[in-house]
């Protein structure tokens, strides 16, 4: 079993002042993999001091050399990039084939993007033709704790702590302790990078000791948190005594809104897209709401690519999905079916208990309810799982009332050939981002929502931003050479 107990700590990995041993749960298998140790608030003093003391020279070093600092942890990450696939399958239980497809790969994804955003930032700019001697200077923000979770674990880490880098700050990130080797890889990567001691620490914890401590700090200017709306709330509260900033990226309960005239595959796409990652997508379609005229037939259709869905361990190869994360997440999906039969929800496909053939593995059966009730139990709760609601409607107003009506604003879908149809929904839906007709959103795009969703905006030159400081300035002497 790896044995994994020490933090990473102003360039050197350390002994937690306090061990306190947690398991890893393959949950495949339901068997250890692994073990951590989870880090007390005394280990997050250390990191922020450590952090504290960088911070200075870091956001005094230019611009190109942090930058040159960021490409070379690309570099390893390409050098050790089946190790990460590895450890996120193991750890989360990705099936190993999306491990290397698209979780691992998100690392260099937004590494890149990053790296094109902030060669187009003015770092010092004018104001405008009106105010010749005004300047706005963009500063970083100082440490900043980046909390991150388990389900897109790598993906969260590369949108917080690489931009958090390029944007001169110094961070202490604490991973999901369900998620925590692929972050350890990364500090790795940092460390073999060369980025300076200081400047990217690690602690593994729980919520309730390092994440706390981290959201309370006084030497914490920032909190970058994603994870549930709860938690969310809790780490608002928490920090609001230190008037940090704290940016939010939280939970949704995406409509997909399928007109009469979408394309024929556009209701596979939706309960597939759905059930990527079992489900365990914050902007996860996992309402369908379906036009009257045809909704019988996509009742059908996604009942029949539910039950094509495959479920299986996340060590082998293929198009499956594997496991859920834990026990408590198994039991609260399987909570969540017996709500949707009990408040009357007509089940098509999968249901309650462990696919046929399985017996052990947190393992939930592709499901999917038709004819669901606004405001039943399963349309209005983010599940977290694979498990699907479709709900009719009449017309173009009631499929944006249904869709609007949820405390989560994050990502809603839209699927119509009518462009003036589509172009009048993006602007009617009430979320950070609307997708439409399975196209997905650009390189740089950002990431985020409204309301219960958090107001984040991860990703491109919206990303760097959140960790810049804006400085006004008057009297700037515009006539020098070099400004």
């Amino acid at each position: 079993m790896i044995e994994k107990r020490d933090f990473y700590i102003d360039g050197r990995w350390v002994a937690p002042l306090a061990p306190r041993d947690c398991e890893v749960i393959d949950p495949s298998t339901e068997e250890p993999c692994a073990v951590i140790s989870l880090g007390s608030e005394a280990d997050a003093d250390r990191a922020v001091a450590a952090a504290k003391a960088a911070f200075p020279a870091w956001a005094a070093t230019p611009p190109a050399e942090r930058r040159a600092v960021v490409v070379r942890i690309l570099e390893q990450y390409e050098k050790r990039k089946e190790e990460l696939a590895e450890a996120i399958s193991c750890e989360m239980g990705a099936p190993i084939d999306m491990a290397r497809d698209s979780q691992a790969p998100c690392l260099p994804w937004h590494l890149k993007n990053f790296l094109r955003a902030f060669d187009e930032i003015e770092w010092v700019k004018p104001l405008g033709p009106h105010a010749p001697n005004d300047r706005i200077a963009l500063e970083p923000i100082g440490v900043v704790g980046l909390i991150t979770p388990w389900n897109w674990p790598m993906n969260q880490i590369a949108l917080k702590a690489i931009p958090a880098l390029l944007a001169g700050c110094t961070c202490v990130l604490k991973p999901s302790e369900e998620s925590p080797l692929n972050a350890m890889l990364f500090a790795e990567f940092c460390h073999d990078a060369g980025v300076p001691p200081g400047v990217f620490n690690l602690v593994n914890g729980d919520g309730m000791g390092v994440g706390t401590r981290l959201s309370t700090h006084p030497d914490v200017e920032m909190i970058s948190f994603t994870g549930s709306t709860r938690a969310g709330i809790a780490i608002s509260k928490a920090a609001a005594e230190t008037l940090k900033r704290v940016t939010l990226e939280l939970g949704g309960k995406g409509a997909n809104v399928i007109f009469a005239d979408a394309d024929e595959k556009a209701v596979k796409r939706g309960v597939l897209h759905l059930m990527q990652n079992s489900g365990q997508s914050c902007n996860a379609p996992s309402r369908m709401l379906v036009e009257r005229s045809v909704y019988d037939r996509a009742v059908e259709t996604a009942a029949e690519v539910a039950a094509s869905v495959k479920v299986g361990p996340a060590s082998e190869p293929g198009r499956h999905i594997g496991p859920v994360v834990n026990k408590r997440q198994w039991e609260q999906i399987q909570g969540f079916i017996q709500k949707g039969i009990d408040e009357g929800a007509r089940l098509i496909a999968g249901g309650l208990g462990l696919p046929e053939g399985m017996n052990k593995g947190f393992y939930v059966r592709p499901t999917v309810f038709a004819d669901v009730a606004p405001g039943m139990t399963i349309e209005r709760e983010e599940i977290f799982g694979p498990v699907l609601s479709i709900i009719p409607f009449e017309d173009e107003a009631e499929a944006v009332r249904i869709a609007n009506d949820t405390p989560y604003g994050l990502t809603n879908y839209v699927q119509t050939q009518d462009g003036a149809r589509r172009n009048r929904m993006a602007l009617a839906l009430k979320s950070g981002m609307v997708e439409m007709n399975g196209q997905s959103r650009g390189a740089g795009s950002p990431f985020g929502g409204v309301k219960a969703s958090g107001r984040a905006r991860e990703g491109g030159h919206w990303g760097i931003e959140e960790f810049l400081e804006v400085k006004a300035i008057s009297g700037w002497a515009a006539d020098l050479a070099a400004e």
